[in-house]
């Protein structure tokens, strides 16, 4: 059997399973298998044995909404397996499902024994990542209790509370202590000869802080029914382009994955929202840069995603300055959890607002989606939160004061605060990383695009001129500096950030492609850089890098310094057609579309930088996260860059 692990996504839920449909609780690769909500791990084993034994897997769990496998006992050539196990999975919010088949292949009657052992450990993601941090946890209470048909862990810490209950139908004939604090759910079961008997488990997860009662769905197949008619309901209506069918299937794909990446959020005045997670396995929760992005791509085709997700960022936009979370008034939140160690203050992502660029894609997809919809009542019902925005980005992000929007490292969160916030993502050509404030060029470029459409919010829904007149100032001063600022001639090609003395950053990055989509350069100058990003050093042949490779801090498995990111790519492709540039945003799109069609229509979040010419498949990156909004929402960004060429 092989090592590999299968991900089952439904709204705020997730489980990983390995290929026989365990789970083990131990890390392999890039994620720990489990089941998954809010941010902790509510089922960290769950392993069936049959008469003592773990069966091997006959045909393995594909990828797919369910997870089904075919499983037999051990044994040799000489040695038929006597039983056929037909194992079924589901997720839905807050629950996972089984249904377990057992069929003899004997002629007689016979007698197996049939055993799950299940635990949950609770514990929170961000302890199960590779960063070598530990946390601290005291004061611990973890309960067993043995109910009539399964059992019920629990944990509590302070006020803190979660459960799992796990439950059978026909319910076990035991449940056993194994000496670790699992438990052993165990069925004897007879079997007519050739004869079957099924068994249905059901898991309910009740983290802290969750609205309501989880609803199980009684078995996998309903939980599929309920995945497929959102499914269904995400893609209807999109118009699908009949001429490119490999671009038409990547739409479809990119629908389903944003259907069952829909999480609950709450809007202003408390009202339930369902708005695009970041992705999974780590970041299933709202992210405001990649909720933005995503909503922008879709906003052609599924306006409701903006409509939701502005409101409940203005819902968690700061009022006040908050040191240890990076917040200050008026500015957008970068990340929300809801796990026991940001609800303890041990991370500082329960409202996190480290990002330099949430404040202005706020008031960008706000003037978009008014401007796309005709629909003014969310601009007139935000324009409190569109003006502190704006307050922001002019005081405290560093407009005003110099000249741009600016960041400085965060000791507890994120060194670089811009969308390529690994550190070490800004950089020199040389890899050098500048110290001090940072001016990231593409946050500059959203700024630009976030003064100009808010002064059209202004004279248009508000009846505000002199406002109007005052951001439109601004954004052409801006636009002014910029080019004299961070334009680097011996390259023709913008620099990266500027450093806290205004010195260049002069990696040559894929970040420029943002401004062509802000449309914060000059004609000449945005050709200039359209065409630069098309040359081989950029351009892998499955995407643009976001490195040009000729240069020392080149990596092509480096998260920011050498890979393909979908949606930058669609931004850049975006920003080609804004400047005209059709021949290479068509080249870029179709070389994206052809790096979905090998992943099966799915853009990953990141793929390597190794060139098509050397690597005729494009080549994974290590650590990607397998669905991602905005990676999903990519191919509808290309439709709208180029249709169906």
């Amino acid at each position: 059997m092989t090592n590999r692990h299968h991900l089952l996504v439904h709204g705020g839920t997730f489980a990983v399973v390995g290929d026989g449909g365990d789970i083990s609780g131990v890390r392999s690769g890039s994620s720990p298998d489990g089941l998954f909500v809010r941010d902790a791990r509510h089922l960290s084993r769950w392993q069936l044995t049959v008469d003592g034994a773990v069966p091997e897997a006959l045909s393995p769990v594909a990828d797919g909404d369910t997870a089904r496998c075919v499983l037999v006992p051990r044994g040799g050539r000489n040695e038929p397996p006597a039983y056929t196990l037909f194992r079924e999975q589901a997720v839905a919010d807050g629950a996972f499902v089984e249904a377990l088949r057992v069929t003899s292949n004997r002629p007689a009657p016979t007698t197996v024994r049939i055993a799950v052992t299940a635990d949950a450990d609770f514990t929170d993601q961000f302890e199960l990542r590779s960063d070598y941090r530990t946390y601290a946890k005291t004061g611990v209470v973890r309960q067993r209790q043995v109910l009539d048909d399964g059992v019920e862990f629990s944990y509590r810490r302070g006020e803190w509370r979660s459960s799992t209950t796990v439950t059978s139908e026909p319910a076990p004939d035991g449940v056993e202590e194994t000496g670790t604090g699992a438990r052993r759910l165990v069925w004897t079961l007879d079997l007519e000869p050739h004869g079957s008997a099924e068994l249905s488990l059901r898991v309910a997860a009740r983290p802290h802080g969750a609205a309501r009662e989880p609803r199980v769905p009684l078995s996998p197949a309903a939980a599929t029914e309920q995945l497929l008619a959102l499914e269904g309901e995400f893609a209807q209506g999109v118009p699908f382009p009949t001429g490119w069918p490999e671009l038409a299937a990547a739409c479809a794909r990119g629908l389903s994955d944003l259907a069952v990446l829909q999480i609950p959020a709450t809007g202003p005045d408390g009202e339930e929202l369902r708005v695009p997670a970041a992705g999974v396995p780590w970041f299933l929760t709202l992210l405001g840069r990649d909720a933005l992005l995503t909503s922008l791509f879709a906003l052609p085709y599924r306006p409701h995603l903006a409509a939701a997700t502005l409101p409940a960022l203005a819902a968690t936009q700061a009022t006040e300055p908050g040191a240890g979370a990076v917040a200050q008034p008026g500015k957008i939140v970068h990340e929300v959890r809801h796990g026991e160690l940001a609800h303890f203050g041990q991370v500082p992502y329960g409202r996190y607002y480290g990002s330099v660029d949430a404040t202005p894609l706020f008031l960008v997809l706000l003037g978009a989606y008014t401007e796309k919809t005709g629909d003014v009542s969310l601009a007139r019902r935000l324009e409190a939160n569109a003006r502190a925005a704006i307050g922001w980005m002019l005081d405290h992000g560093g407009l005003t004061s110099r000249g741009y929007l600016v960041y400085r490292a965060d000791g507890g969160g994120l060194a670089n605060q811009n969308w390529k916030d690994s550190p070490g993502a800004i950089c020199s050509a040389d890899g050098s990383r500048p110290s001090g404030p940072v001016m990231a060029a593409g946050a500059q470029g959203y700024a630009y695009d976030a003064l100009r459409r808010t002064a059209q919010l202004a004279r248009t829904v508000w009846g505000d001129e002199v406002y109007a007149a005052l951001l439109e100032q601004a954004a052409g001063d801006l636009r002014d500096r910029f080019q004299r600022d961070f334009w680097m001639d011996e390259h023709a090609f913008p620099a990266l950030a500027l450093d806290g003395d205004g010195h260049h950053v002069d990696a040559l990055a894929s970040d420029a492609g943002h401004l062509l989509w802000s449309g914060l350069l000059d004609k000449e100058y945005g050709e200039l850089v359209g065409r630069r990003l098309l040359e081989p050093d950029f351009f892998s042949g499955w995407g643009v890098r976001t490195l040009a490779a000729d240069q020392p801090a080149y990596h092509p498995l480096s998260y920011h310094r050498g890979s393909v990111w979908p949606h930058d790519n669609a931004l850049i492709t975006l920003g080609l057609a804004r400047y005209g540039l059709h021949d290479e945003a068509r080249t870029v799109a179709h070389a994206l579309v052809d790096a979905a069609t090998a992943a099966g229509h799915r853009l990953p979040e990141v793929l390597a930088g190794y060139g098509r010419d050397t690597h005729g498949e494009p080549v994974p990156y290590p650590h990607a996260c397998v669905r991602e909004s905005r990676s999903a929402a990519a191919p509808l960004a290309l439709l709208t860059a180029v249709g169906g060429a």
